[in-house]
């Protein structure tokens, strides 16, 4: 999902395209682990240890804080590898890369029914209290892991160890055919990405049209966060499936237009690591988001207006 190079692009004259774009990448890792570990820390931290009554918003916060930190976990073995060469194996290649696409799944399951919550709580808040019953919430949090474990795990097959010239990278995909190859990455582009953003952006065109006649302040503090959160979802992993879809064609068209489908490859090869590793920068955004809401409460620790957002949430 994340870094798939073709060897047409670490071909001639390509190793300075790739030491340029390697320093971009490691640099958006870098960044995102260093912001994102300890944000998400202090959200769960604050979640798990402050809030008592928790609402359905902050449970799903919580699910979506941990489900980002354990992607931004793997991140030092990444930059490692990109910034030296791949040292650890077969194995545990096809087990991070099944993590960070379970993890990814799920955030981006979260972040869909995040957007379903807020458009029952406007439209329908008498039923949404049904989510007031802790079973309910555990249901369908535990239906969205099972999901996002199943899906993810659906790559280790096919992830497998490639030679490039800058030594082994766990970049490679080992697809049985141009079919098999199609039809995973339409799965990976449909299920993560079309079907959650047709589902989102359904449910805020449908809030946004009610968001100004609100009177309830935290119903719609938390329509307006989660809409943030749901913007930097699509501006963080619309890239990712741009070059999915550009890969797809290419692979569709190869015997019919070789030309086209070989200038269709350098544009994917050129843009899919950045693409890649600006999927990390929506694991580690969002507990600045959640700092950004809390700063009109009367607070002098910020840790304190934290807590009271989330607390304030229905």
């Amino acid at each position: 999902m994340l870094y798939q190079p073709s060897d047409h692009w670490l071909g001639k004259n390509s190793h300075l395209t790739w030491n340029s774009e390697r320093s971009v990448v490691c640099t958006i890792l870098s960044l995102s682990f260093a912001i994102g570990i300890p944000g998400n820390s202090i959200v769960i931290w604050t979640i798990c240890g402050k809030v008592k009554q928790r609402s359905p918003t902050v449970m799903l916060i919580l699910n979506l804080a941990i489900s980002d930190i354990l992607v931004l976990v793997t991140l030092p073995i990444w930059i490692y590898s990109f910034a030296n060469t791949w040292l650890f194996g077969v194995i545990f290649c096809k087990t991070l890369v099944s993590v960070v696409y379970c993890n990814m799944y799920a955030s981006v399951f979260l972040i869909t029914t995040l957007s379903l919550e807020r458009f029952m709580a406007v439209f329908y808040p008498f039923m949404i209290q049904r989510w007031k019953n802790k079973a309910v919430i555990l249901k369908a949090v535990f239906v969205i892991w099972l999901l996002s474990i199943a899906f993810g795990t659906f790559i280790i097959p096919f992830q497998e160890i490639e030679e490039t010239k800058i030594g082994q990278q766990c970049t490679s995909r080992n697809y049985t055919s141009d079919q098999q190859k199609i039809l995973f990455l339409l799965l990976e582009t449909i299920v993560g990405f079309v079907i959650p953003f047709v589902i989102i952006s359904t449910c805020y065109v449908c809030v946004g049209r009610r968001i100004n006649t609100m009177t309830y302040s935290s119903r719609l503090r938390s329509a307006r966060l989660i809409a943030c959160v749901i913007v930097v979802f699509a501006v963080c992993w619309l890239p990712h499936h741009v070059f999915n879809v550009i890969e797809i064609v290419s692979t569709q068209i190869v015997d019919s237009n070789q030309k086209m489908s070989l200038a269709l490859d350098e544009v994917s090869d050129m843009g899919v690591y950045i693409s890649g590793s600006l999927v990390f920068i929506s694991s580690c955004i969002n507990p600045l988001l959640y700092a950004f809401a809390a700063r009109n409460f009367q607070s002098h620790l910020r840790f304190a207006k934290m807590f009271k957002l989330f607390e304030t949430m229905t």
